[in-house]
């Protein structure tokens, strides 16, 4: 089991797992936020692609307290089962981009 203060390299490390596996294409690029005095972590598209604005958060994951709460996912992969690979328990992994009574139903925490 993690040590919630392990929670922050755990998520960073995640995200730049994840940032590894993104290609960029040209006037594009991945880039990885990192707020560690709030513990807000993001993955973001940023550039210009045909003369379109290119912005989009692909990850959002927020470290709250004992919880990591998944804010917004946008990719395929089950960012909290790769969590859980990691060590961290499900019971404080939250689903945030659920509604409360939607999260109920899943094996993660309410709040």
């Amino acid at each position: 089991m993690v040590a919630v203060i392990d929670y922050r390299t755990c998520v960073q490390e995640v995200l730049r797992d994840y940032a590894s596996l993104r290609s960029s294409s040209a006037g594009t690029e991945t880039q990885l936020v990192f707020d560690t005095t709030h513990d807000h972590y993001q993955l973001v598209n940023v550039g210009w692609h045909n003369n379109h604005r290119v912005y989009g958060c692909i990850l959002h994951i927020d470290v709250k307290g004992d919880k990591i709460w998944i804010q917004h996912n946008m990719t395929e992969q089950d960012i909290a089962e790769d969590l859980v690979a990691r060590g961290i328990p499900k019971q404080n992994i939250v689903i945030g981009f659920h509604s409360p009574h939607r999260r109920q139903f899943t094996e993660y925490a309410l709040n």
